[in-house]
């Protein structure tokens, strides 16, 4: 059958139109991965600089440990300043950031907290508070940076910057732990509360991506080291229970104090606060000093090297670990100085665990342990899945799975009694109000607006 010219011209613009198609589909998916390249760079980069800081802290407690009283009290000062009036945004962790960017309509205040200038300043600062001794870790941050960075590519696709967020937010958490299911764990349980299909392929695109760049660079490891710890099925398994109640009281308590005072107290103190933040910050670094040196300089910085040590029975694990680094991390939360809650909370945890040994003198020490883990941090979080997943993939102990998820969901249940809200959902809901303040319907936490609009 011979072809009319008009049939040609209609036939080749059906194919040039299905291949402009087809090449825009293939542009953001390249665009997705190098956002996904660049997370990976930023989290080696972050975990760098974040281990430099600490080891230099330490040279300066080596010469006196003294020097903690003036040089913790100016870095907090320091970072306060710095967070308010030079990188507004990057405070705190930066997660509720990323959560409250995501429910937030306007695309210039959307901007104002996922921004690379905000990203940069959120690196700087953390690796401040670290040479000054506070008790922060750096994934938190990684978020915030993962999401500002994929929010930049996003501009190129701006009608799936909510799904491009929850990318760089997955893929930051993926890269810093080298997790990969945790960071789609955490993607689904606490940054979306939500699973949209359409961001899915987004996600895992974006964790393979930063996560390879992370192998290439550090080589394949376990965050903890791996371990083969189990617990045998016997009275000890009640320690599963009363190590889980306490993780969940402990950090709900936690949780409950952070978003007072991200809430702004009231009364006087309050007001004082809203007055002299630098101030306020500057006591809160006064108060972390004085910790690091009743405990002999144990609690500062992520709390990584004693978490691990614990976890394999390497040194002997002092009662006052445990209080003691949850009042530094709480003083350091407080402070408004950027720093992330996952390792300090592992670290709690690790220390609770351990403690716990005065009851369960027969369980092994790692079981307990790893217990404490994921009780403090699903605590603090009142996320139990994304808890368990990433303590199980950081030891690659899968024998212990079970105690895990039991010891999570009775932490999640005895936090939520303390604290009725999850701790970033509750400051995200602080930042969308300042952001939008005629807007009253930001959801409740459990809930997302805008989980229906793509992407």
């Amino acid at each position: 059958m011979k072809l009319r010219p008009r049939q040609i011209r209609r036939t080749m613009l059906r194919l040039r139109g299905a291949s402009l198609d087809t090449w825009q589909v293939w542009r953001r998916r390249l665009f997705f991965l190098t956002g996904g390249l660049c997370v990976g760079l930023a989290a080696v980069a972050m975990a760098k600089l974040a281990d430099g800081a600490q080891a230099l802290f330490k040279q300066g407690l080596a010469v006196s440990p003294w020097l903690t009283l003036a040089v913790t009290p100016a870095a907090f000062a320091l970072a306060a300043h710095l967070a308010r009036t030079v990188f507004p945004n990057s405070q705190g962790s930066g997660i509720p950031q990323v959560i409250a960017a995501r429910a937030i309509d306007d695309a210039g205040a959307r901007h104002a907290l996922v921004s690379l200038k905000v990203a940069f300043g959120k690196i700087v600062v953390m690796t401040l508070g670290l040479l000054g001794g506070a008790s922060v870790g750096r994934e938190g941050p990684t978020v915030q940076v993962g999401a500002a960075i994929m929010g930049a590519f996003g501009r190129l696709s701006p009608e799936r910057m909510r799904g491009l967020l929850l990318a760089g937010g997955s893929a930051g958490v993926a890269a810093a732990f080298n997790t990969p299911l945790a960071g789609i764990v955490f993607g689904i349980e606490e940054l979306g509360r939500a699973y949209d299909t359409r961001a899915g392929g987004l996600i895992v695109a974006a964790i393979i991506a930063a996560g390879l760049t992370s192998l290439a660079i550090l080589g394949d490891y376990t965050y903890f080291g791996t371990t083969k710890a189990v617990l045998p099925f016997s009275a000890n398994w009640l320690a599963v229970l009363v190590i889980g109640a306490a993780g969940g009281l402990l950090g709900g308590l936690f949780s409950r104090i952070v978003i007072l005072f991200g809430r702004g107290l009231p009364g006087r103190a309050g007001r004082w606060i809203a007055a002299h933040p630098v101030l306020f910050a500057m006591s809160c670094g006064l108060a972390v000093a004085v910790a690091g040196l009743v405990s002999g300089g144990t609690i500062y910085g992520t709390g990584y090297e004693e978490a691990r040590a614990i976890l394999h029975g390497e040194d002997h694990v002092d009662w006052s670990f445990a209080p003691l680094k949850f009042l530094a991390t709480v003083f350091s939360s407080i402070s408004a100085i950027p720093g992330g809650l996952f390792a300090p909370s592992l670290a709690v945890g690790a220390g609770i665990g351990a403690e716990a040994r005065l009851l369960f003198s027969d369980a092994p020490i790692g079981a307990l342990v790893l217990i404490g883990m994921v009780a403090y941090l699903t605590g603090v979080l009142q996320a139990p899945i994304t808890s368990f997943v990433i303590v199980t993939e950081m030891t690659q102990d899968h024998a212990m799975m079970i105690p895990l998820m039991i010891a999570a969901v009775i932490a999640d249940a005895v936090s939520k009694i303390v604290c009725k809200q999850g701790i970033y959902h509750a400051l995200a809901a602080v930042l969308v109000a300042k952001a939008e303040p005629a807007d009253e319907d930001f959801p409740a936490p459990g809930t997302e607006r805008g989980t229906a609009k793509p992407g």
